[in-house]
């Protein structure tokens, strides 16, 4: 009895790399620290001193236009949103070309995702010409092209606009992208836009935070815990369907 050889079976198709989106501040660069000078500056312009360390991770995840708003509400300043949103970009541009510090396994995690091909964009609360300003002077701007500024969309974080905007310039599927997030507010984001969320917080403080209580992977003890292997390994896993 003659048996036909068994049919060949096709090889499985590869999924296709993950879209990841980055938070730029306090995500893939150390810029609080110029944040909250600039904005130190800029209210002592306006009659108000001591702005401590302290008030100013109170915004830390929140777009720059969000926050003057609130602080010229609570220091009484009533000049024009404008005047103040340009002379704090004008004091953070001058720090953060001077120098930026890239946080070193976050840097590793974009080349690592460059090389394999994974498509990528910055979305962030911060002006575009300050997005530039940084990527350029950490020499990101050559593996992160796709940027979203808040002042492209109608509502910055929580609300889920610059990633959605982000998913649409890179030409995918939102559910397909996975957001890099160091802040509640971005974390929330992420999960209105129906997105996977790697987090890592960097007030250690908010790793309790109930927005990062829908991120697939938290790490509590934010970039001193990160590692780019951990995260790329992460983003290889199969999607669990709920």
């Amino acid at each position: 009895m003659s048996t036909s050889p068994a049919s060949p079976v096709a090889p499985a198709t590869p999924a296709p790399p993950t879209p990841v989106i980055f938070d730029l501040d306090g995500t893939l660069v150390d810029s609080e620290p110029n944040y909250y000078e600039a904005g130190r500056r800029l209210l002592a312009a306006y009659g108000v001193a001591d702005f401590s360390w302290e008030q100013h991770t109170r915004f830390i995840g929140i777009g720059t236009r969000e926050t003057l708003e609130v602080l010229a509400r609570e220091f009484g300043i009533d000049a024009p949103l404008d005047e103040l949103l340009a002379g704090k970009n004008r004091a953070y541009l001058e720090l953060a070309r001077a120098h930026t510090e890239v946080f070193p396994e976050m840097r590793a995690l974009v080349e690592r995702l460059h090389a394999a091909g994974h498509p990528m964009a910055v979305a962030s609360g911060s002006s575009r010409a300050a997005i530039e300003a940084v990527l350029t002077g950490t020499g990101l701007d050559a593996l992160l092209t796709t940027l979203v500024s808040a002042e492209e969309v109608a509502h910055g974080k929580p609300e889920p606009d610059v990633f959605l905007e982000a998913a649409r310039r890179m030409g995918v599927a939102p559910a397909d992208c996975v957001v890099l997030e160091d802040a509640p507010p971005g974390a929330l984001a992420a999960h209105r836009a129906g997105m996977r969320c790697i987090a890592v917080p960097y007030v250690a403080a908010t790793a309790q935070d109930p927005a990062f209580a829908s991120a697939g992977l938290l790490f509590r003890g934010g970039q001193d815990e990160f590692t780019a292997r951990a995260a790329y390994d992460w983003l290889g896993r199969p999607v669990r369907s709920s």
